[in-house]
């Protein structure tokens, strides 16, 4: 889905105007383009509209520039004070439905050397592992680095249920060193029934760093869900085999624990009831299973097969089926699956030993879907169906749907279409809501408050305050300020998500009237703070209102709760925000 800056700079600008504020700054904002324009060169949607560049001839004198004004009906000024005096390169205004005649009319002039549509540029995150570059080409091909401008995964959990992870020191074993900065929590080896679950094949941590390997480190690789928290649990032996009780156990524990993701890298052709229950008690958990088809080339294996599971078939550097990938009806997404290059142990895990191998496998495709969805998690949509939708619905279509699923993974257009659709939903309802308190206040003989404290109240609890961060590429650069900027990129109902992780979440604390509730008890006394508490509230009925209608979120009392939970709590945001905007009142 294609969102234009402008429409979002427009709508805040109209949230302002419905506020009382004047929106000078925004409307000043509102002439950049759309959110996707990716690296050094962009499509012609990426423009600034109503805005030409053009390139005038470098013998031109200023009467040639007057009689060009005067022509095409512009007013030019330079792009520069430094270009006012050197390369003759001007800017001009022009109304957005003439701008391609004006464009035309330019370029046919010979004093004009070139007219084009103001283009917009932004930053691109490449992270500084030096095989990002060189081997990983399996993460530039779901679209990491575009998702990486809107999230690194942070706040969920994605149990990794394989031969273990290689995530800390324990006697022989030790900690990956492009692990040293990725979160790792909990966890249990169900081969020896014990907490460690330390790898002493290899698969494990190898699956692992595709999901979370530490990223810009200038170490060895990346991973997508760098922010994420890997929960490692050890199913399989040295020799790389499980029973079906061991992974059984896996999953429940996974679920129990308190993870959002489940990543299992492994399969077998025999189907079994044992297993599938341990699947649909997760499922029924909420949490968002992810299985390798299987490396047979014929049938698709289990776990992938049962119902539920998001069963993924790997792909090649061509985005064709590789030659030994399961295939069937219940392949759901194709990834990534030859020559993927990460961190893994050799030396069964002991003596420090490890290497950055490059493995073949359904198994390395798998983690690929694990970790955008974890990203997908980190974004908000937390609720099982709606993640599996959202990775369904932005794939690339390529045929065969028994090879592919629904197509081959993107995570860019993922993380992107989930960001946008939610801004715009909760923009659209901010400005809604808006008017009508507005409307109510009037009705009762009352007077609608004009303050600045209700524009950012509205829009730290409706959108953020910073909810275009991702079009300049911001917050993949920002390093250890990366928390602080995904919190002003989101509004104030999912810090909790961020700060505390998706399991908090659930709760729907922040994304509620307490935020509201509470202000008010505490400063709805204080003629200053009221209109900021007013706009908390509107901008928290907002937020919540979208909740509803998109129903995308893992709630504790499951979907029907979810609506009436937010329904209840945005009708008790606008009464306090009905009062709190009352300038008569105050």
């Amino acid at each position: 889905m294609r969102l234009r800056l402008t429409a979002v700079l427009g709508a805040v600008a109209s949230c302002s105007l419905l506020l009382g504020v004047h929106p000078v700054q925004a409307q000043e904002a509102a002439t950049f383009g759309d959110d996707e324009a990716d690296g050094a060169e962009v499509e012609s949607a990426d423009t600034i509209p109503g805005e030409i560049a053009i390139d005038l001839r470098d013998d031109d004198t200023e009467a040639d520039v007057t009689a060009i004004d005067a022509e095409a009906g512009i007013a030019m000024h330079p792009a520069s004070a430094w270009s006012a005096t050197h390369d003759k390169i001007e800017v001009a205004d022009v109304d957005p439905s003439r701008e391609a005649a004006i464009i035309d009319v330019l370029s046919r002039d010979p004093r004009v050397e070139h007219a084009e549509p103001m283009a917009l540029y932004r930053a691109s995150f490449v992270p500084n592992d030096p095989l990002y570059a060189s081997k990983q080409w399996h993460l530039k091909r779901v679209g990491a680095e575009k998702a990486w401008e809107y999230t690194c995964g942070q706040g969920v959990t994605v149990a990794v249920i394989d031969t273990g992870i290689a995530c800390f020191d324990d006697g022989p074993f030790s900690r990956g060193t492009d692990l040293s900065g990725t979160r790792c929590g909990g966890g249990w080896n169900f081969v020896d029934d014990n907490a460690r679950a330390a790898d002493d094949h290899g698969h494990g941590t190898h699956v692992a760093g595709t999901i979370a390997q530490t990223t810009n480190n200038g170490m060895g690789t990346a991973g997508l869900a760098y922010c994420a928290t890997l929960m490692p649990i050890k199913v399989l032996s040295r020799q790389g085999f499980g029973s079906t009780a061991n992974v059984a156990e896996g999953i429940r524990y996974a679920a129990d624990e308190g993870a959002q993701v489940i990543n299992m890298s492994l399969g077998g052709p025999i189907k079994s009831q044992i297993l599938e229950d341990a699947v649909n008690h997760a499922l029924a958990k909420g949490v968002v299973i992810v299985a390798a088809a299987g490396n047979s080339g014929r049938s698709v294996g289990y776990p992938a097969a049962y119902p539920g599971v998001i069963a993924v078939s790997a792909t090649d550097d061509k985005d064709n089926i590789a030659r030994f990938s399961s295939r069937g009806p219940q392949v759901v997404i194709g990834a990534p699956g030859v020559a993927v290059t990460q961190q893994t142990v050799c030396n069964g895990g002991k003596d420090k030993c490890e290497v950055f191998g490059t493995f073949n496998g359904t198994s390395m495709a798998s983690p690929h879907v694990a970790g955008v969805a974890a990203m997908v998690e980190s974004l908000g949509v937390t609720d099982p169906a709606a993640v599996r939708d959202a990775l369904e619905s932005t794939a690339r279509p390529k045929e065969g749907k028994n090879l592919y699923g629904a197509g081959i993974l993107d995570g860019g257009a993922a993380a992107s279409h989930v960001f946008w659709r939610h801004l715009m939903v909760r923009l659209g309802a901010l400005l809604a809501l808006g008017w009508l308190v507005r409307r109510r206040i009037r009705k009762q003989g009352g007077k609608p408050a004009r303050t600045m404290g209700s524009t950012i109240g509205a829009l730290a609890a409706g959108i953020g305050l910073l909810p275009i961060v991702p079009l300049f590429g911001l917050a993949s650069h920002a390093g250890k300020l990366r928390t602080a900027l995904e919190l002003a990129m989101r509004p104030i109902g999912e810090w909790d998500l961020v700060l505390m992780g998706a399991g908090t979440h659930r709760w729907l604390l922040l994304a509620s009237a307490i935020p509201a509730v509470v202000l008010t008890l505490f400063g709805f006394a204080s003629k200053r703070l009221r209109p900021f508490i007013g706009g908390i509230a509107l901008g928290s009925a907002a937020l919540l209102t979208q909740i509803a209608w998109s129903a995308d979120v893992a709630y504790v009392g499951g979907s029907f709760l979810l609506r009436i939970w937010a329904v209840v709590n945005a009708l008790v945001c606008l009464w306090i925000c009905r009062l709190a905007l009352d300038a008569k009142k105050t």
